[in-house]
């Protein structure tokens, strides 16, 4: 792959640009409640997940948070092309057995601390429950995929529907892939929602296969970097 695409993805657009359209560009502290929000917005099979556990903070602690804490150079978002606001995020660790032992010494005990139970039903009854939820937001092991030497990243990518179809979903896909083979890592995995059918058919249409530890209800999808 070009760096130069991956340079052309997270260039700005210039101050006398008009109109102003989204761009990729690197995740900055100050993107983090953006980053859980969209989680959040985008958590139920692509749709909002508001209100379906007894506490919103929930889903981004487990899915987007914990990666731009550890490795948030692999962080990238789109952003509104206006005021700054992300819009979008691919968020990625490099290498998937290091992030699990970060996981268990500095994330764990907090989350734990944050959540030591499930809280009161909400109602939505999501198959995913609450209890599994902050099971894994406290077993990190749950990420050593019978590939991960072979597919050592992994990813989550997600954009808020307003963003869906405009090509920045690839964009933001060939962003990671580019900083992650230039660490040399090979090759890239991500889990997904088997509900979640356009989500797979993008993927499918970028390239990614199924891994041989798939599942019909945990699918597991691979791709090289270069």
């Amino acid at each position: 792959m070009s760096g130069e695409r991956a340079d052309a993805a997270t260039r700005a657009p210039s101050d006398d640009a008009a109109p102003r359209h989204p761009f990729i560009r690197p995740y900055r502290p100050s993107d983090r409640d953006a980053v859980s929000e969209i989680c959040l917005r985008t958590a139920a099979g692509g749709g909002d997940a508001s209100g379906v556990y007894s506490d919103d903070s929930l889903m981004p602690e487990v899915f987007a948070l914990p990666y731009v804490a550890y490795e948030p150079d692999l962080a990238f978002v789109v952003d509104d092309g206006h005021d700054g606001r992300a819009l979008g995020y691919v968020i990625g660790v490099a290498h998937t057995r290091a992030f699990v032992e970060w996981w268990k010494r500095e994330w764990t005990p907090a989350f734990r601390e944050r959540h030591p139970s499930p809280g009161p039903p909400t109602g939505r009854n999501p198959g995913f429950t609450e209890a599994q939820l902050i099971e894994a937001g406290t077993d990190p092991d749950r990420m050593l995929i019978a590939e991960v030497d072979a597919y050592p990243a992994h990813l989550h990518i997600d954009l808020l529907p307003e963003l869906q179809g405009q090509g920045l979903g690839r964009r933001l896909i060939d962003t990671l892939r580019d900083a992650l083979a230039a660490r040399g890592v090979a090759a890239v995995h991500l889990g997904m929602d088997a509900a979640n059918t356009s989500a797979r058919a993008f993927y499918d249409r970028l390239g990614f296969h199924e891994l041989p530890s798939s599942r019909a209800g945990s699918p597991l999808l691979g791709i090289a970097t270069s």
